[in-house]
């Protein structure tokens, strides 16, 4: 797909997702489109642009070269003079930038509620948080919306709504990838993040937006070596997801790797120091100078919790940071020791998936839990890979694996053996984005892949039914290219929807416009009988649009 056709899909898809709080600044269409056919005439003249065709979000405290970094706060914006080097490296790679993402304010939370751009709701149930910070980016690929995003991750903002939005969030080593150009939230521990749909268009990014770095250190020959804390030591989880997690253990387990058990404690414990000690005062350095002037005047879009957690900050005194070094130091070598030649750990990347009345009842709590697993990976000195493990109860589950620096590529490597394989399904009508039975595909994990159409060997009839429905059914001759969407979901999910089918539709291989075929929802030919042929629409959503205008 040329890089002009996929801005032109996306916008259409941001309009038809129509989810306003995802963005803080989206570029107009027109200079994106313009940007896009550049990136193409580029490809034409024989240039090599690996992200060629691909666009992309960038969460809103990272500087993107024409549009405001204001990192959650509208007074604080300022305009930059040029591309952070992380987006410098995606848009000479051919990535084309459609706008800055929400995110909790000064990237301080893991909820993704603390901003006065609005609360991002999750991508499968509105209902509940999105996570944060980097909300916005995390929700923009869960939806389709970009294929790949920039977010940041401090204490797991780049893991939690990943895993709450069931996509891939991968978290370097610190200081693989410049933080130049980041409003900082703990400067000495930030790092940018990436989100994509998979592990594969994770590393790929990744590979290009890090600096040149030493050699991952060597491992001792073998099978993979996973440690995994059993049920006792992971503590209080939502119901289900200690057995999830035991679940995505026994994949790898099936699949070869050797398991061992691991003491978490100087792990929760460094955990801990990340809010509960004097590193917290490096938000203060960052923005509270700012942040105490924006709250003695009362600026409006100043968020009471963030401004609370800064200002509280600025009072931690200077001894106990370096009292907090010396102890950081200490269970550094502790979790090290745990960790041994193990090539990672694996966990839930979160506890929970509170909704949005959980976390107004208790802001601080309620994030807390959130980061018990991943606020100990950057003072340590980790990286880290979320992804998704499933679904519990409709809603994504995920879990993280966690390695000694410079180990994302073995981290890749596991995270492919354990993700569960997912199958395509071709949609045409009430599964489609916005209609009536899109629930079923979200509420299975379903994930948005991308815009079809059928080979021109098919007819579409409106049915009788309720909700209202095509029937689609493949014809010999007097066929057309009809619209449709294509969607990822394990092959669970796939049964379980299978099995939910109402007479007269069934599931079939559908033809592609590219060649391809994918399962998807045909019609019983009996059906047919006093329908309405509506293939001259060329899709389902043309045909209601047309139905509605003539009303």
């Amino acid at each position: 797909m040329s890089a002009l056709e996929r801005v032109r899909r996306a916008y259409a898809r941001i309009a038809a997702v129509d989810r306003p709080e995802v963005w803080i600044d989206l570029r107009p269409e027109a200079e994106a489109a313009a940007e896009a056919a550049a990136v193409d005439a580029r490809v034409a003249a024989g240039e090599r642009l690996p992200l060629a065709g691909t666009v992309c979000a960038v969460k809103g405290n990272i500087d993107v070269a024409g549009l405001p970094t204001t990192a959650g706060c509208p007074s604080y914006a300022y305009r930059p003079e040029r591309d952070a080097p992380a987006v410098a490296r995606l848009r000479a790679a051919g990535a084309v930038v459609l706008g800055t993402t929400n995110l909790d304010q000064f990237a301080t939370g893991l909820v993704g509620t603390r901003s006065p751009y609005g609360a991002v709701r999750g991508a499968v149930d509105p209902g509940r948080i999105s996570g944060g910070s980097s909300s916005g980016s995390a929700v923009a690929v869960a939806l389709g919306l970009v294929d790949l995003a920039l977010g940041t991750d401090t204490a797991g903002s780049g893991r939690v709504p990943a895993a709450l939005n069931g996509v891939v969030g991968l978290k370097p080593t610190p200081g693989l990838v410049p933080t130049d150009g980041v409003v900082p939230a703990c400067a000495s521990l930030d790092c940018v993040s990436v989100f994509a749909r998979t592990v594969d268009e994770a590393q790929a990014a990744l590979r290009l937006l890090a600096d040149p770095a030493p050699a991952a250190p060597g491992r001792r020959p073998g099978p993979w070596r996973v440690a995994v804390p059993d049920a006792a030591r992971l503590g209080v989880l939502a119901d289900g997801w200690a057995a999830a997690h035991a679940a995505a253990a026994g994949r790898l387990a099936a699949a070869g790797a050797e398991l061992r058990d691991l003491d978490l404690a100087p792990f929760d414990a460094a955990a801990a120091l990340l809010y509960g000690g004097a590193f917290v005062a490096e938000r203060y350095a960052a923005v509270g100078a700012f942040v105490d002037a924006a709250a003695e005047r009362g600026d409006p879009g100043l968020d009471r919790v963030v401004a609370g957690i800064v200002r509280a900050a600025g009072e931690v005194p200077a001894h106990r940071l370096f009292a907090d070094r010396a102890e950081l130091a200490r269970l550094r070598a502790a979790a090290l020791a745990e960790l041994g030649d193990a090539d990672a750990l694996l966990l839930p990347t979160t506890t929970w998936h509170p909704t949005f009345a959980e976390v107004a009842a208790d802001p601080v709590g309620a994030n807390t839990r959130l980061g018990r697993f991943t606020n100990s990976a950057n003072l340590l000195g980790l990286c880290a890979l979320a992804v998704p493990a499933g679904t519990v109860g409709g809603l994504p589950f995920g879990v993280m694996l966690v390695g000694p620096p410079r180990t994302e590529e073995r981290l890749a490597a596991l995270a492919r053996l354990l993700t569960e394989p997912s199958v395509r399904l071709a949609v045409f009508g009430a599964h489609l984005t916005g209609q009536p039975l899109n629930g079923q595909l979200t509420a299975l994990g379903g994930r948005f892949a991308a815009e079809v159409r059928t080979a021109p060997e098919y007819r579409m009839y409106a049915l009788d039914t309720a909700p209202p429905k095509p029937g689609l059914v493949r014809v010999a001759e007097g066929g057309a290219a009809l619209a449709g969407e294509l969607w990822e979901l394990s092959a669970a999910g796939l049964g379980a929807l299978l099995a939910a089918l109402p007479h007269p539709m069934a599931l079939g291989p559908v033809r592609l416009a590219d060649g391809a075929s994918a399962p998807g929802f045909l019609c019983e030919p009996a059906a047919l009988a006093g329908a309405v042929d509506v293939t001259a629409s060329g899709g389902w959503i043309a045909h209601l649009a047309s139905r509605s205008l003539s009303v």
